[in-house]
Formats: structure tokens, sequence, C-alpha cells
């Protein structure tokens, strides 16, 4: 028997059993409802959600396949079934000022019927309008104004010519207009006739002509009066055919909507401009279509488009509030945009180019996008703020302000209530709350996803409830006992902790399709655990290929790794390798040379850039144990090497620096190390051991090294004592331990690991500092002193 501790094999790991489940098959469980193990998240998102005041709006942190998504989209749907469903929301044309499209809302569901209804006032009106001007009645007046005006009009030139004859002269057309001749003998006088008079006749002919061509004017002045008071008295009765036309349709509109003031003073707008261009609606075009040239085409614009109705939200199908969740938030999708179209080289718009964004599409309700998605667009992160500072939704796009197009529509800012979730991690959170002061303010909300939670009687039986529930969901078969039970394990694993479980949804939902699958290949009727243990093995052995490859390595004697006899200054250190989707352990050489000088001791694999900070740290702690042990009396003068053998990509962590002190021990001590025997776990100056993470793999890494090398019943792995409770070792380590042919040790200080690698006493100083003969230290303390001495004799000289 060992005379240092070893765990035993009820320690290695924590299996379910079916008789702790309670039931044979998830066809016996009611599905689950709700979330599992996020009691802070869920009170956090319940209270956000419930919250309505500004800035109240939630970002969820936790990590992909927490059911995070799922679950923010399931409650967020679940409240806003409750609540009230929004208004709709349309921009319809200003007749004021056309650049500034007008805004208006409506009940849910009578937006839609606000559209219909004015395509048919619109079309009603462009065959009514042109009818009520070819009737009896409209030609019938417009008749007889004419005819009463052709009547004075034929009067008052009557009277001219009596006039004119009686002064001797007589009306004649020309193409200079309307002229008066003097007349003799009852005939239009010849141009020689008139020279040949003599002059006192002549002047007098030229002054009657002034007088009477002055009259003339003057009569002519009273027919263009008539003239203009009958195109006065035509365009009253065209007004008042267009008034009775248009105002009795119009103002059926106006009653029906007569609770929204908006609309009502859109439609007043409405009328008077149909009034004031009811020539549009009375021109018809004669032209065949093949007779209309391909400019006028392009050119021609629907005199009716600034009637119509841009309804740009339609919640007649919405039952509640909103919940929108936005995959692409690109400025435009996210905040809506105004289109353009080129004819003939010229850009142009109007009020029903205006798209709305998914902000539009939840106003009213709830929108969820990922944070990192939308980290990649900075305008659209700053454009959703603003409007969230502002309340209101203001679409204008991009280039508007950078002169690529000159004017461009504005159209009224929209009202914005509305309650933002931005799903990411922890590390996004805090960078945004850190650097971006509007987070802060508009994001007060933290719902906080956990990784794991306990493994609790309640929690294994909501675990099975969901597994029963995603059977149901997605027509998989049900899982017996067995099943359920080697899943419960497999969390646990995933959680590396024995009492807990992992809340990454994702990864057990993949092993339970997988499982489900191999059940089918198998034509079982049910999922069992050997079906569960082949879609895990499986899932491993797809993405193992580099493992194989670093232990064919470890094998060949590629890479030096020995896992029998002793070495001074040499020991086995262990690591994990992290490919995404697979993480496995592997042994690291690590070696140590001491020698006399005074430059402490130096880290290989910092010295070419190839170690992180925290192992740096890691390293620089030794010096602070070593000095505490052996230098209080004199310096701690002494040159160390210590590396990493083998290593050719760098190293990060502090879980190799009591591999590393271990190392140095048996360098300065000059005591053999066993090689049989790994080691990982963090030291602090003290001597303490503490816990480190990967635990499981590193135990497997190393066991897998030595029992391709054989098994001959010595190897081992020294832990931190911590790390108990996250075993959950594979069923082939377990059967080795089992049988004796593998050993765990756990630890608490330095102490312990050295005297099992050495088989030697550590050793424990007097009351003058020094360590008792026969011990590891005493070694350790002799050979400081004598470098010690080396260098104050090399000084002297």
């Amino acid at each position: 028997m060992s005379r240092y501790r070893e765990l035993e094999v009820d320690e290695l790991t924590n299996r379910c059993r079916c008789e702790e489940l309670g039931f044979q098959t998830t066809e016996e469980l009611e599905p689950l409802d709700g979330i599992i193990g996020q009691e802070r998240a869920v009170s956090s998102m319940e209270f956000g959600l419930t919250i309505k005041r500004e800035g109240y709006n939630i970002f969820v942190a936790g990590l992909t396949g927490t059911g995070r998504s799922s679950y923010t989209r399931s409650i967020a749907k679940k409240m806003a079934e409750t609540e009230k469903t929004p208004e709709d929301w349309c921009y319809v044309y200003n007749f004021r000022n056309p650049d500034r499209p007008i805004a208006i809302n409506l009940p849910s569901g009578t937006g839609n019927t606000f559209v219909k209804d004015m395509k048919k006032l619109v079309k009603m009106l462009r065959m009514k309008i042109p009818k009520a001007f070819e009737g009896e009645e409209y030609e019938k007046q417009k008749s007889e104004i004419l005819q009463a005006f052709q009547d004075e009009s034929s009067d008052i030139m009557e009277d001219f010519n009596k006039y004119a004859q009686d002064q001797g002269f007589m009306l004649k057309r020309s193409e200079q207009g309307l002229l008066t001749i003097p007349v003799a003998d009852g005939k239009p006088m010849e141009e020689g006739d008139f020279i040949n008079l003599d002059v006192s006749k002549r002047k007098e002919i030229e002054e009657k002509s002034y007088i009477v061509q002055k009259k003339l004017m003057e009569y002519l002045k009273q027919v263009r009066d008539m003239e203009k008071s009958a195109r006065d008295k035509v365009e009253q009765l065209e007004g008042k055919i267009a008034l009775i036309t248009v105002e009795q349709p119009v103002r059926e509109l106006v009653e029906k909507y007569s609770e929204f003031k908006n609309v009502v003073s859109y439609l007043k707008a409405v009328q008077k401009d149909m009034i004031q261009n009811i020539e549009d609606f009375r021109k018809t075009d004669k032209k065949k279509e093949e007779e209309i040239d391909i400019l006028e085409k392009i050119n021609a614009k629907d005199f009716t488009l600034k009637y119509k109705v841009n309804l740009i939200i339609d919640n007649r199908e919405t039952k509640g509030a909103p919940v929108v969740f936005e995959p692409h938030p690109k400025y435009y999708n996210l905040l809506g945009r105004i289109d353009y179209e080129s004819n003939m080289g010229v850009v142009t718009t109007d009020f029903t180019k205006i798209k709305p964004g998914s902000i539009h599409a939840a106003n009213g309700g709830y929108l969820i996008i990922n944070m990192s998605d939308i980290a990649k667009s900075p305008e659209s992160w700053d454009g959703l703020k603003r409007a969230l500072k502002n309340k209101s939704i203001a679409i204008e796009n991009i280039f508007t302000n950078t002169g690529l197009v000159s004017g461009g529509l504005k159209p009224e800012p929209i009202p914005l209530n509305l309650k933002v979730i931005l799903l990411g991690n922890s590390y996004l959170y805090q960078m945004l709350f850190s650097y971006d002061e509007d987070f802060r303010k508009l994001f007060k909300i933290k719902a906080d996803f956990d990784m794991e939670m306990v493994s609790s009687p309640e929690n294994i039986d909501k675990y099975s409830r969901f597994i029963s529930s995603h059977c149901r969901e997605k027509n998989l078969m049900h899982f017996d006992c067995t099943a359920v039970a080697y899943i419960i394990d497999y969390s646990r694993r995933l959680a590396d902790h024995k009492h807990k479980l992992s809340t990454r949804f994702n990864d057990i939902v993949e092993i339970l399709y997988e499982a489900d699958a191999w059940a089918r290949i198998a034509a079982s009727d049910i999922v069992r655990d050997a079906h569960v243990k082949k879609a895990i093995e499986q899932k491993r052995y797809r993405s193992s290929r580099v493992e194989e490859k670093l232990q064919e390595l470890i094998d060949t004697g590629v890479i030096l790794i020995s896992t029998a006899d002793t070495m001074v200054g040499q020991v086995n250190g262990l690591s994990v390798m992290d490919m995404g989707d697979y993480a496995f352990g592997k042994p690291s050489r690590v070696t140590a040379t001491t020698f006399a000088g005074d430059k402490g001791i130096t880290n290989i694999e910092r010295e070419v850039e190839m170690s992180g900070s925290i192992h740096d740290k890691g390293v620089l702690i030794l010096s602070g144990y070593l000095g505490e042990k052996f230098a209080q009396e004199f310096p701690l003068t002494l040159s160390a090497h210590i590396c990493f053998e083998q290593l050719y990509d760098g190293v990060e962590g502090d879980s190799a620096s009591s591999t590393e002190l271990y190392a140095l021990l048996s360098s300065l001590s000059d005591v053999p190390i066993k090689q049989y025997i790994a080691v990982t776990g963090s030291v602090n100056q003290k001597g303490k051991i503490q816990p480190i993470g990967g635990v499981n793999e590193k135990i497997e890494g190393f066991f897998q090294s030595c029992k391709h090398k054989g098994l001959k019943g010595n190897e081992g792995v020294i832990i931190p004592h911590q790390n108990v409770d996250n075993l959950m070792l594979n069923d082939e380590v377990i059967e080795a331990i089992e049988k004796g042919l593998f050993h765990i040790y756990p630890i608490a200080d330095v102490e312990e690991g050295i005297e099992i690698l050495t088989d030697i006493p550590a050793g424990k100083a007097d009351e003058d500092g020094n360590y008792p003969e026969g011990t590891l230290y005493h070694l350790v303390q002799k050979k400081i002193e004598k470098y010690a001495r080396l260098v104050e004799e090399f000084d002297g000289e």
C-alpha cells in the first residue's frame, strides 16, 4: 500500500444511475416548459421586460449554446402576447412641402384599409371627373356662357361699326389686327386716293382716324373684359363641377376617418389639390401606345402618385406586440432607407420609395440583435443608439450628407417605443460598459447566463424533461433511463465538475441527434446508453486527428517523453490543446538546469518570446518560494534555466509552475524525479498548490502515453487536491486505477509533491532555518549555499 494519499475509485467520477431518475423512458415525462439552471438570468430578463422606462433595454450575456438566444425569443414572445398590438404607419405626400413626407399612424389593420380607400378614390375620380365634364348640363351651361359672350361682343362691335360709319370709316381685319379705313363714295379709300387729297382734307381724315382708333380701343377693352368674365364663369362652372364631383367621395372618407385628425387634415389637402389640378383628371391621351415616343414614356409620371399611401408598417396580421430578430443588422436593414431610381442619368425619388427597417417592424414591441453582428457595422450601432436616445426613427440614407445626392427627402420621424435585447458575451458587455457612455445609459439590464448549474435531483429531473420535450419537438426516438444517465454524465464532464451540470445545451442537443441516428442505424426502437456512448465516441473521433498524430510522435520517439526510470531536473508536465470543437491533454517535458551565478531563474520561453504573461508570472513566483525557503541567512545567488522541451507554438498559463519548481528542486538537490508520474498544478510563493483547468483531459492524455508504452503499474498523475471535484474520468482510466495500474495523487503543497516524485522527505527547517540531513531540502540548501560562496569568492577576486 502506498504511503501517499491516492484517490479511490469512487472519487474519480460521479455516475448517474437509473434508480436516481425514477423513470424507464423519457416518454413517461412531462415536457419541460422554460429553461434550466438560469435563475439569475431569468429573473433579470423578466424584470427587464416588465419595466417600461427609458434606458431599460437588455443585454443578454453568455456563451453561445447556453440557451440564451432561444430563451430570449420565447420569453419575449410570451410577454408580447399579453401586450397591445401597435399601430400601422404610413407615409403620404406633403402638399405644402413635397420634400418632407408626412407620417400617419392608424390602428392596426386600418392602414391597409386606408391604402385601399385612397386607391378606390383615385380610380373612381379618374372615371367620374371626365364624365362630369362631358355631361349635358355642363355643356349647356358652358355654351350659354360662351353664347352670351358672343352675343354681347357682337353687339358691342355692331355699335362701333355704326359709330365708325357715321365718322366715315369702316373696320378691316389685317395681320396687324383691326384697322379703321376711311370711306369714299361708300367704298374703302385706296392709299393713292388718300395721298392725292389736299393737305387740309388729309389732315382732317387723320384727326378723325385717331379719334375712331381710340374709340376702337375702348370697345375692344370692353370685349376683353367680357371675355375674361366669360372665362371666369367657365372656371367657376368647372370648379363647381369639380367640387361637386370630388367633394362627396372625399367627404365620405373624412367621415369614415373623422377620429383621426391627421388623416382628416391630409384628405382636405388632397381635395384641395385635386380641385386645383382638375385638368390632370380631364386629360385623355388619344395616342396609340405604339405612337408614344420612348422619351415620353421615360419622362411621363403618374399624376396620381401623390395621392398614394405608402404603408410601411402593416400590423393587421400581428397578434400582440411584435418580436423581431434581425440576423443581418446592416444600416438599411435596421433603420430603413429611401430608394432612388435613375432615368436617362437623372436620379429621382419620392415618398413611395421609403422602405422600413426592422426597427420599424419591431416598434411597439421587441427587437433582438446579436451584438457581434451589429458590432461589425458601426453606423448601425450609432443609428440604433440615436433612435433610442431621441425616442424616434428618422429615415435617412448614409450618403445623404456626403454630397453624392443633392437634396432628397427627409421623411417626418416616427415616435419610437421599443425594447431592444442584445445578445453577446461577457467580454463584449465589459468593453461596451467601459468605453461606450451611451451603452450604460441605454442598456441598464444585464441578464447573465451561466455555463453550469448544480447537479441537484431537481435539475436532473429538468434535464430529463428537456430531453423528453426535444424528442417530441424534433421527432426523435425516446431515450431510456440508461441513455439519459449517460447524458447526465456527459453534461457533468462538459461542466468539468462531478457535482454540476453543463448549460451548453447546443452540445447536449448534438448528442441527442447523433444518438438517435445511431439507434436508427442499429434498428433499435429506443435510444439506449450504448447509442449515446457511440455518439460521444464518434464525435470525439471525428475531431481527434491531431491528438492521434501527436501520440504517434510520442510513441515513435520523435517527441521525447519518458514514462519510466528517473531523471535529475526533468519532469513530465501536462497541458491541454484546445482545437475549438475538441480539447485533449498531452504530456510535455519540462527541464531545469542550475549553476553558480546571480542571474536568477531564466524562463527560456520568455527569452525567445514564446511565453505568455501568465506563464511568466508563474515562473517569477518560483524565485519568491526559493528565497523564502532557502535564502533567509544569505542571498539567493544562482542561475537557472527552465525550458519546455520541443515546444514550438508558445506556452501560456500557470498550471505548470509546480512542475517547473519540482524540476528546479531536483536539479539543485541532484535527486532524480520519477518520469512515470506526471504533474499539473500552479503554485504560489508560499508553496501552496492551486487548482487548474482541464484536469480530466490532462490525466487521460498522460494515461494514453503510458498505455501506449505499456503500463507497469507505477504510473500516475499528481493533481491539486481542489481539482478532485472536477474529476469525471472516462471508463478506461477508472478501470486501470481500479486494477492498480494507474494512480492519482491529490496534494495541497509542494512538499507533498516532491516527496511523491522522489520518495525522499522534503524536510522542515528548524529555528535557525536549517533543514535536517537526509531531507531533499537539506540538499537544496547546501547547493544554494555553495553557489553563494562561489559567487562571493568570484566577486572578491
